[in-house]
């Protein structure tokens, strides 16, 4: 069962409103010169953008932690997001980078811990019911076991850099709802944005638990998805483009940060 829209977004502005801060201000606060370090999955990695540092990872100098590290110029920045990252991968392969100097850390994650590569593809070759399908699966997931999967990793990451402020970066609505669209039909559409909302109402209450801050992406990307006249998100990759790393998460990430 799907949540209406109104009510979602009802839901996800009452978590973020309820979110405690990250970190002490002797810690975050005031310091004008951080140890930045950038975890998670491709969302923020940058697969898609362009100018890529690590190939295998698809690390992009577009991506907005490496647009934000260059613009703000910290002490100093760890680029540990890699293209198609899942929980597990966090844990065990980007984590070992905090500690306790650490005071600033960005991170999305969850995407393909949901399945969001295969269901794309479904959606993409399939029918509307098998594409709901899918969707309603990703649903159950991300309601029922991607909470605690979070919980664990929020715990870990506070524990390992315990003085900094931690900003979690939601997804961006990928298509434009409504009218013709090449790319796809408007039913498939509307279905992928609902569990966008879906995973993005579960990461931001998750975060706002763990007292972390939550960058919605959805606002920042509104008019600019896939098949709108100007997209920053890629319908070949399905990701954002240098220009949505640039205008839509740096934006976003930025206003987040306190």
């Amino acid at each position: 069962m799907r949540i209406p829209r109104a009510l979602t977004t009802a839901l996800l502005a009452l978590a973020t409103a309820f979110a405690a801060p990250a970190a002490p201000a002797s810690a975050a606060g005031e310091n004008a010169v951080e140890n930045y370090v950038a975890l998670g999955d491709s969302y923020s990695s940058g697969t898609g953008a362009g100018d890529y540092s690590d190939v295998l990872c698809t690390r992009s100098g577009n991506a907005y932690p490496a647009r934000w590290a260059r613009l703000s110029a910290p002490a100093s920045f760890t680029f540990a997001a890699c293209g198609g990252a899942k929980i597990p991968d966090v844990l065990n392969n980007q984590v070992r980078y905090l500690d306790g100097s650490t005071t600033l850390v960005s991170i999305s994650i969850g995407g393909n811990d949901s399945g969001f590569a295969s269901i794309m593809l479904t959606c993409m070759l399939s029918s509307q019911a098998t594409c709901e399908q899918r969707l309603d699966e990703a649903a159950d997931y991300a309601r029922n076991e991607l909470p605690r999967e979070l919980d664990a990793l929020y715990a870990t990451i506070r524990d390992r850099a315990p003085n900094a402020e931690v900003v979690v970066v939601g997804y961006p609505y990928l298509y434009k709802e409504g009218g013709f669209c090449l790319s796809m039909g408007s039913g498939k559409r509307t279905a992928i944005n609902d569990g966008a909302d879906v995973l993005n109402q579960v990461i931001a209450g998750r975060a706002a638990a763990a007292g972390f801050a939550f960058a919605d992406a959805r606002p920042a990307f509104a008019g600019h998805e896939i098949c709108t006249s100007d997209p920053w998100i890629s319908s070949t990759n399905i990701h954002p483009t240098a220009e949505g790393h640039e205008k839509g998460y740096l934006p976003a990430f930025s206003a987040a940060v306190s």
